[in-house]
């Protein structure tokens, strides 16, 4: 049974977020970062929790609401408006990954001790996978972890773009901890507490999102190395050698949960563009009169809704079938929305000219996050690989390497079917 409705009480829940985001959230994007701005974001997190949908991203079981994908997918729509919504419902990235995979094979020990105080909201987390030399090729890790006479894991190698690193209160870090087995079952995740020796955030790493980043601040990247880090054999999470299945548990619908924030984020610059063609007056009408801005505005909303429909569907897809089904949608909606968002933005931000290049309107920040879109949880032409694979995996080299709709062939088959009668 196919369905574009949402059922009536957790319309609700999605028309209270509507309000609470544009009304309470977004208005403190313009609050400089500092006690006061953190003291009423804790205030925000106080009545998302009481009205439930604090961390709504783990299922029952382990603690959560169970909305599953679906629901998760419209939630993050509406809080993916602003960079501080994740913050204000619990779910920022890589917090919310991690409190997941934690959820799932972490011993009670770990939770207790990891997971409680991150859904809490009291930890922050790092996950440390990508290395310098090993970005789109996780294969390539060579972060190693060795075991010692006393069992303790001791850790070397160098982490590269590592989200949070300077706050974190913990890192969950991919390590080749079996060299000699096969690429996908050579490496594991362990438990890196803060203030471990030998563990150093190197540097805060300048980028196209913030060129001189100040150290210590909120989704920040870094490079970390790690220098004869020594950690207990209860660090493990999980099994030995199941490094790369647990990292693509978290991956997978941690890509729905990025396009919803991506077209929550597209929705707005579009709402801009909007705005402006019907106020803006140049060479003899106001913006929304030039077919220029009108087909903008049509390939922005066309865009859009295409994308909303793929993301939904792949969310209903894991939902219903599980993330190795979804596998090509996930990675169809991600390099796809990378594309819409920046586009959508671009649109925006060029309709507003000067006003939108500068400062004065958040299109500019926006513009530049977007970019890294195409790059982090998997470059675009990793994603492209991906689908075609997949897609491949339907078709067959023809017999004799004829055409299948090659007509001359066809026409000799159907004289021959009706000599044959």
């Amino acid at each position: 049974m196919w369905s574009f409705e949402t059922d009536e009480d957790f319309e609700r829940e999605l028309a209270w977020m509507r309000d609470f985001v544009a009304n309470e959230v977004i208005p403190l994007e313009v609050s400089d970062e500092g006690p006061e701005l953190d003291a009423e974001l804790d205030k925000l997190r106080a009545k998302v929790k009481e009205r439930g949908l604090w961390a709504a991203h783990l299922d029952v079981e382990l603690g959560g609401r169970g909305f599953g994908q679906l629901k998760l997918g419209l939630m993050h729509e509406i809080s993916g408006r602003t960079r501080l919504g994740p913050l204000v419902f619990g779910n920022q990235a890589p917090d919310s990954g991690n409190s997941e995979i934690l959820a799932r094979h972490g011993t009670d020990e770990q939770k207790e001790r990891w997971m409680t105080p991150l859904l809490d909201g009291r930890f922050h987390s790092a996950y440390a996978m990508t290395e310098p030399g090993a970005g789109a090729d996780p294969t390539l890790l060579s972060t190693s972890a060795v075991q010692d006479e006393s069992g303790d894991w001791i850790i070397n190698g160098d982490k590269w773009f590592i989200t949070n690193a300077s706050i974190a209160d913990f890192f969950i870090v991919m390590v080749v901890t079996d060299p000699d087995a096969p690429p996908h079952r050579r490496a594991s995740q362990l438990i890196v507490p803060e203030g471990t020796p030998g563990l150093t955030v190197v540097r805060e790493l300048g980028t196209l999102e913030d060129a001189n980043p100040i150290y210590g601040k909120f989704d920040n990247h870094a490079e970390v190395t790690l220098r004869d880090v020594r950690v207990p054999a209860d660090a493990m999470l999980g099994p030995r050698g199941a490094g790369f299945t647990i990292a693509q548990e978290r991956l997978g619908p941690g890509r729905i949960h990025h396009c919803m924030r991506w077209i929550g984020q597209a929705s707005r610059a579009l709402d801009m563009l909007c705005e402006r063609s019907l106020y803006r007056y140049s060479h003899g009408s106001v913006l929304a009169e030039k077919q220029s801005i009108q087909n903008a505005i049509a390939d922005s909303w066309t865009e859009l809704h295409a994308m909303r429909l793929m993301t939904l569907h792949a969310a209903w897809k894991i939902d219903t079938h599980g993330v190795k089904a979804a596998r090509t949608e996930i990675s169809a909606i991600k390099f796809w929305g990378a594309g819409m968002l920046h586009d959508v933005i671009d649109r925006a931000l060029q309709a507003h000219g000067s006003l939108g290049y500068s400062s004065d309107l958040p299109l500019e920040s926006m513009y530049r996050f977007a970019r890294a879109a195409r790059i982090y949880d998997g470059p675009d032409e990793v994603h492209r690989q991906v689908v075609a694979r997949q897609v491949l995996k339907n078709y067959a080299r023809p017999p004799g390497d004829v055409p299948t709709e090659h007509v001359p062939s066809r026409r000799a088959a159907l004289l021959a079917s009706r000599e044959s009668r």
